[in-house]
């Protein structure tokens, strides 16, 4: 993975963080779900614990109660969602996510944009993605295709795990 030249060195914690990853969606299957299967890979290559994977339909009841189960549940200390980011009528995986956010992340959201202007342009303002915290659960909220899921996976989330999942727990 590649690092700043600038940024701090890494840090020796090599430890798994348990995590969910979850695809909202109203078409994708288990056999479809291109981005969850490459975030549950991407996390295991890293030697990360996927313990929980789903996909639920856009629908801002089971979105909202999801994550609050997760929150509840004490096992998982990170979910990777991808889907709803955008501004379509059914896209609300944002609008629930914000609303449960205790601590935003804007710096996520900000160079998750500014890699994918240099990838696919002006298109990039049409996403809503973002990050934070809900009682000590560390939620990505990603866009659903899967060339914006492995730039924000390879490029933002697995650079910064363990980092983010230890400042939660210390």
């Amino acid at each position: 993975m590649e690092r700043h030249p600038h940024s701090d060195p890494p840090h020796d914690d090599q430890r798994a963080v348990r995590c969910g990853v979850l695809t909202i969606s109203d078409t994708r299957t288990s056999a479809t779900d291109t981005s969850g299967q490459f975030l549950q890979q991407a996390l295991a290559e890293s030697r990360h614990q996927v313990l929980v994977y789903d996909i639920l339909p856009d629908d801002p009841v089971q979105i909202d109660g999801y994550l609050r189960q997760l929150a509840v549940a004490d096992k998982i200390e990170a979910v990777l969602c991808s889907g709803g980011t955008g501004i379509a009528c059914r896209d609300v995986t944002y609008d629930v996510v914000s609303r449960l956010l205790e601590k935003e992340l804007p710096g996520f959201g900000e160079l998750f944009r500014m890699l994918s202007y240099q990838e696919i342009g002006s298109r990039a303002i049409a996403s809503r993605a973002t990050a934070g915290v809900y009682q000590n659960l560390l939620i990505f909220s990603l866009p659903g295709s899967t060339s914006a899921v492995k730039l924000a996976a390879t490029r933002l989330i697995l650079p910064e795990l363990r980092h983010l999942t230890r400042l939660l727990s210390s």
